[in-house]
């Protein structure tokens, strides 16, 4: 089980030394897990079409080379919204035609880019897609090109990860005055425009409001296919937005019954007349990382207990600003890496940064925290090591992927090592001290 490999895992990362006195806060990384996750989407999709599935994994939610590789060895693409996530994809060997290139405010330099390497993209808006008019004025051997619509079906309990608002920055609003009508008209004035993207938001979003977005942008497809009188969309980016639950070690809900949903609500999706394209992120990695940190002390204030620690802000951004939206669980370990025993006693579990909402978890019930103790930070492998925020220049904490054997033995491989005290200076103008002077 998922549950046993972590303690595993935590173990031998105290014994082998990953976690320190100089590196009091590590992240580990289940390669099992996410293995078995990308084999769970690729086969929730199998069991619905037989037609051609691009499944690329949202960068943005663990832009790390080797996880990418890792992905990449298990069928899985990669969807990217910057020419620095391109080069991560790239550096992982992710092909470009395996590549899905999205954003909403693409330069012209990376409009030539993914078009001059073969990269699929979604066009944002009228004004990107004129751009890209301009760049290639004979449009005879283009990469796939789609153009990104805004079904507006409405936000979820995250109004900063809905994305199908009636004012969201993504796309072309279809239930703005005159926009459909545009939308087809633009299609219909580009035989080499083939594809159409939606994607209504993520964590907090119901699957059913998810379905209401791809069912818009399915009759969509067949309005515009319609008036062209061939099958010019051939292909459906159907985004990505499965939300995780971050209450249990339960992986819900799953790919298969989304899919499924998808099939009984869209049917016509899977009917093999169109490839998709799907860009899962969170709902990959995220049960499959965990971060420790040290107890460094242990004290008390109105009668509750604090372990302060070395993770905080820097590693858990969303939850320490926004603690009702995203929760994190927090286990407990001894100095050894053992899962603590002992009654539960409400306590907080408090990063290192200086302001007083730098917290994991308040009022949290966990056996009593002591100092020399370990706490890990459970279903992190989303969002938070890799998206390190440099409050107080704390470092970012080294990243390990472990292997865990029936044996009880773990093996770690080095994702991100540990940043230093001296890199933190070169990137903070170091070399340029006497700039200003």
């Amino acid at each position: 089980m998922a549950s046993d490999r972590r303690d595993q895992a935590v173990r031998a990362a105290v014994e082998q030394g990953l976690l320190t006195e100089e590196q009091p806060v590590a992240a580990l990384l289940d390669v099992a897990g996410i293995r078995a996750s990308a084999a769970a989407l690729r086969t929730a999709f199998a069991a619905v079409t037989d037609a051609p599935v691009l499944h690329a994994f949202a960068v943005k939610a663990a832009p790390l080379v080797p996880v990418l590789a890792l992905l990449h060895a298990e069928g899985i693409g990669a969807e990217v919204a910057s020419p620095g996530e391109l080069a991560l994809a790239r550096a992982a060997g992710i092909p470009a035609a395996r590549t899905v290139l999205d954003s909403p405010a693409k330069t012209p330099a990376e409009l030539r880019e993914a078009l001059g390497l073969g990269i699929a993209l979604n066009a944002d808006n009228p004004q990107e897609l004129a751009r890209i008019d301009a760049l290639v004025p004979q449009p005879t051997a283009l990469p796939p090109v789609g153009l990104r619509v805004n079904a507006q079906v409405g936000g979820g309990a995250i109004g900063a990860l809905s994305t199908a608002t009636a004012t969201s920055k993504f796309g072309v609003a279809l239930l703005d005055e005159g926009a459909r009508e545009w939308v087809v008209a633009a299609f219909l004035a580009r035989p080499w425009l083939t594809r159409l993207h939606a994607h209504s938001g993520s964590q907090g979003m119901p699957l059913a409001l998810l379905a209401d977005g791809i069912r818009a942008l399915y009759e969509l497809a067949e309005e515009i296919n319609a008036a062209a009188g061939r099958r010019q969309i051939d292909t459906l980016d159907i985004g990505g937005g499965l939300p995780v639950n971050f209450a249990s070690d339960e992986q819900t809900p799953t790919f298969a019954a989304y899919a499924q949903l998808l099939k009984e609500r869209v049917p016509g999706l899977f009917d093999g007349r169109y490839g998709l394209v799907t860009e899962f992120g969170r709902s990959l990695v995220a049960k499959h990382g965990v971060i420790l940190a040290r107890v460094e002390y242990a004290k008390t204030a109105g009668a509750r207990p604090i372990a302060v620690t070395h993770a905080g802000v820097q590693v858990a951004t969303r939850t320490v600003y926004d603690p009702d939206s995203w929760p994190l669980r927090i286990a407990a370990y001894d100095s050894k890496g053992v899962p603590k025993a002992g009654p539960d006693v409400v306590q907080d579990i408090a990063g290192p940064a200086c302001f007083a909402g730098d917290l994991l978890a308040e009022a949290r019930p966990l056996p009593l925290l002591e100092q020399g103790d370990v706490i890990a930070a459970l279903d992190t492998g989303a969002y938070y090591f890799s998206n390190h925020y440099g409050y107080n220049s704390l470092p970012r904490p080294g990243v390990h992927g472990f292997a865990a054997s029936a044996d009880g033995s773990v093996r770690f491989a080095t994702v991100r090592p540990p940043q230093s005290v001296p890199e933190i200076v070169a990137e903070s103008g170091g070399a340029q001290r006497d700039a200003l002077l």
